[in-house]
């Protein structure tokens, strides 16, 4: 069953060897690209050097406010 347009527009332009086709194409395949990109990063798990950083640093301040609550006895 074929269903015609009565619009102007021909469908052809759209196919992958018209200069349209072959911008959505590239453009699907940024798009795919970059999602697979997102998808690696957030499965990797990778931590910025900010963030070891400011893990560090809590993880001293914790240790001092422990310290401060339980001194070692002489």
């Amino acid at each position: 069953m074929k269903i015609f347009l009565k619009s102007g527009i021909d469908l052809k332009i759209f196919s992958p060897t018209e200069p349209i086709g072959i911008i959505i194409l590239f453009i699907g395949l940024i798009f795919s690209g970059m999602i697979f990109y997102i998808i690696y990063a957030v499965s990797t798990n990778k931590e910025s050097l900010e963030d070891t950083k400011i893990r560090t640093e809590r993880e001293l301040i914790q240790q001092e406010k422990i310290g401060k609550l339980f001194p070692k006895k002489k």
